[in-house]
């Protein structure tokens, strides 16, 4: 029996190895997606926009310069050359050149500057968090598509026995030791199990067709996937989830973000407290023009731009007396979403840890599962092999050899799922630790 469901997984194997030589290995899948999965480079994009804006908010503190020019008519009475005025047609020609620095803002352009840095180390760790999503998706569709082989084997495993046992019962009739009716239930056993297995190749046709649009690939065809060695599938031991969690608290993206966030509302309580201080900015400026009249005559262009030159330096302060209460309610604000922003990283580390729990107990659950599956499909084969011994002996009838046979492949499809619920469970614990998702 052993032998047969042997033959029915290289068959498998050689199905899998007939599109593409060199399957994929998970590593190989996670490296592909965070390359080319559309979401993880959409937050790429907003990390590189954060990166503009921290440079736009450092730059707040350089001087500004500006240069103007200007061309003016006047028709009528109006100004001349000489600062007189006369009725007659003017125009002037005006070069200025000017520029503003800030030297004190009630510590804005320090504030702004902090929440920008904070606005990109969060969309950095954004950035991170959504490579982890895309990893765990890619290792449980992974882990499906290893999943839906093993039912595929067992399938053909089914489809290999029966058809076995077809050529077995029309050898038996034509020697009249079989009945046709026999015949035929063996026949139509057979047409079921194959269409049983038809179902199982459609089903791993879609979870490689899930794997391959995580990954952007155009097409799944000829994509497969390594399936991990038995000794990756054994069960390991496992941490406490407080253990876990003492981890994890320390190095997920999740609660690091919000960790960011809340530093980011303290950063704007504090530019809402600048808003209560005055501000002082110099500004500096150099200027020149040229006047002509109709009907006067007027000095050369270069000799006007020389004698009008003009220097100009100045400082402003603005201070904020009464502002409608505008200043006073962003303070509250900002008061206020500091303290959501506290609420939401405590959830934030909560979930966390409810997540943990339930991973850990869903890992010591499935590793129960595959300890008690392995001993059933141990069983359910021991059985199988002596009815199918009976059967042949004409010891046992077709029902009773079909239920056993039914009883085998129910147990090894439990082994399967047992044995890859194990195994992504107790990476998926070792992943929030940090370490690396690998089969």
């Amino acid at each position: 029996m052993k032998k047969v469901f042997m033959v029915a997984a290289g068959l498998l194997a050689a199905w899998s190895a007939w599109g593409q030589s060199s399957p994929w290995s998970l590593s190989q899948c996670i490296d592909y997606a965070l390359d080319h999965n559309l979401t993880v480079r959409q937050n790429e994009i907003s990390a590189a926009q954060r990166e503009v804006e921290l440079s736009t908010a450092e730059a707040r503190r350089l001087p500004s310069l500006s240069g103007n020019a200007s061309q003016n008519f006047s028709f009528g009475r109006g100004l001349t050359a000489d600062n007189t005025y006369a009725n007659t047609n003017t125009t002037s020609t005006g070069f200025s050149l000017g520029s503003d620095v800030p030297l004190f803002q009630g510590f804005q352009i320090k504030n702004s500057i902090a929440m920008s840095k904070l606005n990109l180390a969060a969309a950095t760790v954004d950035l991170e968090k959504a490579r982890d999503d895309i990893r765990v998706a890619v290792a449980q569709a992974y882990v499906q598509i290893l999943y839906d082989k093993e039912l595929l084997a067992v399938a053909r495993c089914q489809v290999e026995i029966d058809s076995l046992q077809v050529v077995r019962l029309e050898e038996m009739a034509r020697r009249g030791r079989a009945s046709g009716a026999e015949v035929a239930a063996q026949q139509a056993t057979l047409a079921q199990s194959r269409s049983t297995a038809v179902q199982a190749e459609g089903t791993l046709s879609m979870a490689l067709l899930d794997l391959t649009q995580l990954l952007e690939l155009p097409s799944p065809e000829g994509f497969d996937v390594v399936v991990p060695l038995d000794e990756v599938l054994e069960p390991g031991l496992l941490l406490s989830p407080e253990a876990i969690y003492a981890e994890a608290v320390e190095i997920k993206p999740i609660v690091e973000a919000e960790q960011i966030r809340l530093d980011y509302a303290q950063a704007n309580i504090d530019l809402a407290k600048g808003a209560f201080l005055p501000s002082l900015s110099l500004s500096g400026g150099i200027g020149s023009n040229y006047y002509t009249s109709s009907g006067i005559g007027s000095a050369k262009f270069s000799d006007q731009m020389k004698n009008n030159f003009s220097q100009y330096l100045g400082l402003s302060l603005s201070v904020p007396v009464f502002t409608r209460f505008s200043n006073r309610n962003n303070l509250r604000a900002a008061q206020l979403s500091y303290k959501s922003q506290q609420l939401q990283l405590e959830n934030v580390k909560k979930s966390l840890y409810k997540e943990i729990q339930q991973a850990y107990y869903n890992a010591v659950n499935a590793q129960e599962k595959y300890r008690s599956s392995l001993s059933a499909a141990a069983s359910a084969s021991e059985a199988f092999d002596l009815m199918q011994a009976r059967y042949e002996l004409g010891q046992a009838n077709s029902t009773e050899f079909n239920e056993s046979k039914a009883r085998y492949l129910e147990a090894e499809s439990n082994l399967a799922r047992a044995r890859y619920e194990q195994l992504y469970s107790s990476r998926l614990l070792d992943f929030y630790r940090g370490l690396p998702l690998s089969f």
